[in-house]
């Protein structure tokens, strides 16, 4: 039935919204067009660097992974430098402390490596390990690489191994829903925890 107190509501829904939504009494709602569903709203514009395809190298322009080397750690988001290979956060993450292991020589597929090569981002990926779980107390990982553009990679000239810590409940409506993930903690503070960690394992 109509609640008086509410022009086309019903007495059965939560005040200000539709059957099984919830409209917090301080938003103030912009005015415009459409018709009011269930359904709130989280903008992430900055998300559309992404979407853009922003900081991806195009044909014949720059490696952002050969670029990153010659920045400070910091400014990088570089967690470690090895020899041959480095570990960064990736910019952006699934979760919170993502990284990759990257070897410096440009190259994009794994089978090219050099022995040397291929033994320094495995031994920097399982330290890797170590300091995320040293800084996180994650409860599980995705490790792996996509090889070539058809398998996902998004910067498929420079190969780099995922390191994605994960945590029970880590996937919730946010991520399958909204297709936004929720990161508690910046990429600055979260470099400088990952960093100190790997000074504390080996």
């Amino acid at each position: 039935m109509p609640d008086p107190g509410r022009p086309g509501g019903r007495a059965d829904e939560p005040p200000g919204g539709a059957p099984g939504g919830y409209r917090p009494a301080e938003i103030e709602e912009q005015r415009g067009a459409g018709h009011r569903d269930a359904f709130m709203r989280l903008y992430t514009p900055h998300r559309m660097a992404y979407i853009r395809g922003e900081g991806k190298p195009a044909a014949g322009g720059g490696c952002p992974f050969c670029a990153l080397v010659d920045q400070p750690d910091d400014v990088g988001l570089i967690v470690a430098r090895g020899a041959l290979v480095y570990v960064v956060l990736n910019l952006y993450p699934y979760n919170s402390g993502h990284c990759m292991s990257v070897p410096y020589r440009h190259v994009s597929d794994y089978a090219d490596l050099t022995p040397d090569e291929t033994d320094e981002l495995a031994t920097m990926t399982q330290r890797a390990l170590r300091a995320l779980r040293q800084a996180s107390g994650a409860q599980g990982f995705n490790v792996g690489m996509n090889l070539g553009s058809v398998a996902g990679a998004g910067i498929a000239a420079h190969l780099h191994q995922h390191i994605v810590p994960r945590w029970g409940g880590d996937t919730n409506f946010m991520p399958v829903v909204g297709h936004t993930k929720v990161l508690p903690e910046l990429l600055g503070p979260t470099r400088e925890l990952l960093a100190a960690a790997w000074q504390e394992v080996q």
